[in-house]
């Protein structure tokens, strides 16, 4: 019989992901018991006070100093409450930042595949609005809910040291409150499962409208892509007046129950005080302790909608969390010979259908390989496994006769720059852009790679050169220049083993000629992968590698594949016509 996945609470998720800012939880809760403890005190003291009065004690100092103690302990339980809430803010808002930063480095590690098959909107929705919803939880709940669980407590046994059956009558409006509050959970789980899924589709939808906004005005769909997002907007907002409509008589009837703790105690107690029962005293202590010890519970009751919801988007990030990585050590044993690249009976599927079967290609150090073939026969795929983006599914990378899975990903990541055509810049300048191929690198230095990539001249003629903002994902460049940029980066790495992924394909071929012949200047020594659309740009190429529906189909010299390959000769015949007739050919 299968177990049940036992479900963590929120203290435990607090403590999991606290790391070493546990003990600041711990010391904040400590602190917050002992401001209950002096929010208690007072109790007591108007209970003395009141024993006097009821006694006949006439003398005002002893009332004054009775008054004193009282303020004293309020300002005390003021301030240990504050002093508990400072270091649970703290701590809170460096946990969120922690588990920020282990959700990004999971991403990571992550194959590329399942990234991708995260839809943006979630992620962002996860990284930054749910996580941040988290704070009020950890920093309010964590500490108050245990001072505010105390405080009901103590009040209840001071109840039962004065006499046990007003402790019972104060009790009594308490089961129909929580019966109350009960009902509003039935169907919890259904009805936030529902709130979040509807934000994650809002949040993809709203991603995919922003993102597709230049073709939507092209093509004059704005108000069906429109509805779209008004039917997600409007669903998202119903789930949550949904379930505020199921919830709103229960709270009412728990938030006017609970307080009327004096219902039943002021009748009864009265007449257990004129049968002798309980003195007058007593009966007063009661009537003031009584007035005080649903407080505490009303502001329990108003933390579980946070805990559940925290809970539950701690079960969202330890999903993400949960995730299969790339299998990689933490430090490699090996370290490759050479770099010289090898695939042995390599296959890899995407969503359980193979799209490379069995592959088997010897990559040479300091040659120039370049991978042709129809759109979809796997070329690009090739690409990714060797820059360690995913993992087989069967065979063997290996670089230098060491598997790329026993290298570290800090050690594999010095070994290879990879550029796509998907080019992505960061929202700084063009020379953090590029620096980011080397961080240690000085302006003089980046600046040389960019005239040796063919991009230092388009860059100074920008608003403020090298120091203009090219604005979100490169927003502020075009799409050549973006590509121009992402490739001085990648020479800025100044790794072994170079991976160009189409990564001209937005360029205009004068601008293209420049970055070849760039290319060709700063790749001596190193093994070059180009995955070509132009074949007029790879002619020269050391080896060309021609893949056909996920295997591969001939490799040789260009002169070689012409002679050899049918499928080569076709392709080079279709690039030849379409550059006749003036059409780009992929």
């Amino acid at each position: 019989m299968e177990k049940t996945k036992k479900k963590t609470s929120l203290l435990g998720y607090a403590f999991k992901y606290a790391g070493h800012e546990k003990k600041n939880y711990i010391i904040s809760i400590i602190i917050a018991a002992i401001g209950v403890i002096f929010s208690m005190l007072p109790f007591a003291i108007m209970g003395k006070m009141l024993t006097d009065l009821f006694g006949g004690v006439t003398d005002f100092s002893t009332y004054v100093k009775g008054a004193a103690y009282m303020a004293i302990c309020w300002i005390l339980r003021v301030f240990f409450h504050t002093k508990s809430t400072a270091i649970s803010h703290k701590t809170t808002f460096r946990v969120i930042g922690e588990v920020r930063l282990k959700l990004c480095d999971k991403l990571s590690r992550l194959p590329l595949g399942t990234v991708n098959a995260m839809p943006s909107g979630s992620l962002k929705n996860i990284l930054v609005e749910r996580t941040d919803s988290i704070e009020t939880a950890l920093a309010h709940v964590v500490p108050e809910y245990t001072a505010n669980l105390a405080a009901p407590v103590f009040m209840l046994i001071y109840l039962v040291i004065i006499d046990y059956r007003m402790a019972l009558l104060s009790l009594v409006t308490i089961p129909i409150a929580i019966l109350a509050m009960g009902s509003m959970f039935i169907g919890y789980e259904e009805n936030f499962k529902r709130t979040q899924d509807t934000t994650k589709a809002l949040n993809d939808i709203a991603v995919e409208y922003i993102g597709g906004i230049e073709v939507i005005k092209a093509f004059g769909k704005t108000e069906k892509s429109y509805e779209k997002f008004a039917i997600a907007a409007t669903d998202n907002a119903n789930s949550f007046i949904d379930w505020m409509q199921k919830s709103t008589f229960p709270f009412s009837l728990a938030m006017v129950v609970a307080p009327a703790t004096l219902i039943a105690l002021l009748p009864v107690g009265g007449i257990f005080v004129m049968k002798g029962s309980l003195t007058l005293t007593a009966f007063v202590q009661c009537i003031i302790l009584a007035t005080g010890l649903v407080t505490p519970f009303i502001t329990l009751m108003s933390y579980n909608d946070d805990i559940r919801k925290s809970t539950v988007i701690f079960g969202d990030i330890d999903a993400v969390m949960a995730l299969p990585e790339l299998s990689r050590p933490e430090k490699g044993a090996k370290t490759p010979g050479n770099y010289d690249i090898q695939l042995t009976d390599v296959s890899f599927s995407y969503d359980e259908k193979e799209v490379l079967h069995g592959v088997n290609l010897t990559i040479p150090q300091g040659k120039v390989t370049s991978i042709v073939g129809p759109s979809g026969s796997g070329k690009s795929t090739i690409a990714r496994l060797i820059a360690s983006l995913w993992d087989t599914d069967n065979g063997d990378i290996e670089i230098g006769g060491v598997n790329i899975k026993d290298m570290s990903f800090k050690d594999y990541n010095l070994l290879v720059a990879y550029v796509s055509q998907d080019t992505f810049l960061f929202d700084t300048t063009v020379r953090e852009n590029i620096r980011l191929g080397n961080p240690k690198a000085s302006d003089r230095e980046v600046e040389e790679v960019a005239k040796a990539s063919g991009c230092y001249d388009f860059i100074m003629s920008l608003e403020n050169g090298f120091d203009t903002m090219v604005g979100g994902s490169g927003a502020h460049l075009s799409g050549g220049e973006k590509q121009r940029i992402s490739i001085a980066r990648a020479m800025m790495k100044n790794a072994p083993i170079l991976i160009l992924d189409e990564a001209t394909a937005y360029t205009d071929p004068e601008n293209e000629a420049i970055i070849q012949k760039a290319i060709s200047k700063l790749a001596v020594g190193k093994t070059l992968i180009v995955i070509a659309h132009r074949l007029s740009t790879i002619v020269d190429s050391d080896q060309i590698v021609v893949v056909n529906d996920g295997s591969i189909e001939a490799c040789g010299t260009h002169e070689n594949l012409l002679k050899d390959s049918a499928l080569y000769q076709k392709m080079w015949d279709a690039h030849l016509s379409g550059r006749d007739s003036g059409e780009g050919v992929d």
